[in-house]
């Protein structure tokens, strides 16, 4: 029996339906009905609607093109993702408030904001974290320091206060530099510590270092802040540089003088500091600051300080109508003891200030007090940006990712007090507000439409917004052919900060270039 010819092109095999293919059409129940449901996955949609306004502050005001130009990241390979493809995908992951580089794969479905930013593609978390990895670490810290410098320079014109503190970023893994050091929410835990620098109530960022966690001393900080002074023009430092007990030591204040610039620290509550609030309680003739504060002005000098210097001592009596409770620990048991005494009993709390302003107490009370709006600034950053995340076992990435957090921040901070200029809105309500949003992008007759569905309840607010943003933009579009990037950057501040009454000059100060 002959044998059937062999088929010169023998089939393949059976194509069989693959598992991740959507349905196209399904049936549910609801209790408005049965609704059909289909899956478009070929649609122009956004999450991110109101991106767009965002995108075009950022073009006005000559921010991201030349962020992306200066970014010391190089490929060899072909086949190697393009450099605004990294740097837009990591944009967009910071900006939608991600803590996880795995939390980019949400965006590859967004195939209206990434068009809209130049970008050919959203990369991989892959991409992003071999990206950080592969950089210079001194070049992209000079990349980023010059972008962060040029986004507040026009700022620094009228007088400003530079407030430095620490914050505590806690690890889980086996990352490099994680160590155990001060740290007041997770004690034990291995940590890095965040160096930050930022000028006074404005919420803005200047610099920020990581180092070790047991790096969180002031003499840690204390060469970044030399470094960023001796960056900034003299007719553009600061009026004096404000931090809390860790600054009050001779150290940072003798290296404060030498360089001619002023302090006002909080100092520790040692033996000697005791001793003046015990002199000072017992002299009486304090003088009132409001109803509740009381202060005092001398002059100290501690065991180890080259001379002495002018001290601030403040007190607030403790309203003795409540119960007043003191916690201890005694062999291993936590005790509580209330204090009784006297129908007439005074309890009082000190600080302790150190200064060589020539303000009155009533001026410097109240600076050192609104140096407490850090704290919120830290709370914002870790919580609702990426600070307290984007971890990675080499400490360069981190830093990398600090860096470039604290300038999207800043951008995103100065791009919202521009459109909502009375006060400075947190990402947890401005980014519902001025962010979120369904966008479906329309294409006809070679013209783009963008449909925006906001879900946000306060419309009057939002209305309100982008009447303010709209006018300016449109203002600014005719004047921008006439001006520089940087005038056209300089009117944008001037707006934004239009509370504050911040007059920019046409010209930015020149940035002293970093060591190396």
């Amino acid at each position: 029996m002959p044998h059937p010819p062999k088929s010169i092109h023998p089939l393949g095999d059976q194509i069989t339906a693959s598992d991740n293919v959507l349905p196209g059409t399904v049936e549910v129940e609801t209790y408005a009905g049965k609704l059909q449901i289909e899956w478009d996955q070929d649609a122009a949609v956004t999450p991110l609607g109101q991106l767009p306004f965002f995108i075009q502050f950022l073009k006005l005001g000559g921010r991201f093109d030349p962020w992306i130009d200066d970014c010391p990241l190089s490929y060899q390979s072909n086949n190697a993702p393009e450099k605004i493809d990294v740097l837009g995908s990591l944009f967009l992951s910071i900006l939608s408030g991600h803590k996880r580089y795995a939390h980019i794969t949400n965006l590859m479905s967004d195939r209206v904001n990434s068009k809209l930013l130049g970008m050919n593609k959203v990369v991989s978390d892959d991409s992003a974290r071999r990206a950080l990895h592969k950089m210079d670490e001194d070049k992209g810290t000079r990349w980023l320091e010059d972008h962060l410098f040029s986004c507040y320079a026009p700022l620094l014109k009228t007088p400003w206060i530079l407030d430095v503190d620490v914050t505590v970023k806690p690890l889980y893994g086996h990352q490099e530099e994680a160590k155990v050091g001060y740290n007041p929410q997770k004690p034990g835990r291995p940590s890095h510590t965040l160096h930050t620098y930022m000028i006074g109530n404005l919420r803005l960022v200047l610099k920020v270092e990581v180092q070790a966690g047991n790096q969180s001393h002031s003499n840690d900080s204390l060469p970044g802040l030399i470094s960023l002074l001796n960056r900034i023009p003299a007719e553009s430092k600061p009026e004096f540089v404000r931090g809390d007990i860790g600054w009050g030591t001779d150290n940072v204040m003798r290296e404060m003088e030498e360089i001619n610039q002023r302090y006002l620290f909080k100092l520790r509550k040692s033996k000697n500091v005791k001793e003046l609030i015990c002199k000072h309680h017992c002299l009486g003739e304090w003088g009132y600051i409001n109803k509740e504060w009381e202060a005092k002005e001398d002059r100290l000098q501690l065991q180890g300080w080259e001379k002495a210097r002018r001290v601030i001592v403040i007190r607030r009596r403790l309203c003795v109508e409540h119960l007043i409770g003191i916690e201890y620990q005694k062999e291993g048991q936590q005790n509580l003891a209330f204090v009784d005494g006297p129908e007439d009993l005074k309890a009082y709390e000190y600080s302790v200030l150190v200064t060589d302003l020539d303000e009155d107490l009533i001026t410097l009370f109240y600076h050192y007090r609104d140096r407490a709006d850090c704290e919120n600034n830290f709370d914002e950053m870790k919580n609702q940006w990426g600070w307290g995340g984007y971890t990675t076992r080499s400490i360069k990435s981190c830093r990398l990712m600090a860096g470039m957090i604290a300038l999207i921040y800043n951008w995103w901070n100065l791009y919202v007090r521009l459109a909502l200029p009375d006060k400075h809105h947190e990402a947890i309500t401005s980014r519902p507000l001025l962010l979120s949003g369904v966008g479906r992008l329309i294409k006809h007759s070679r013209q783009q439409k963008l449909i925006i569905t906001s879900a946000h309840g306060d419309i009057t607010k939002l209305k309100s917004a982008y009447t303010r943003l709209v006018t300016f933009f449109n203002e600014l579009k005719a004047a921008a052919p006439q001006l520089s990037i940087t005038e056209c950057w300089s009117q944008i501040l001037a707006k934004a900060m239009e509370k504050y009454e911040i007059k920019m000059s046409k010209e930015c100060p020149a940035i002293s270039p970093l060591p190396g």
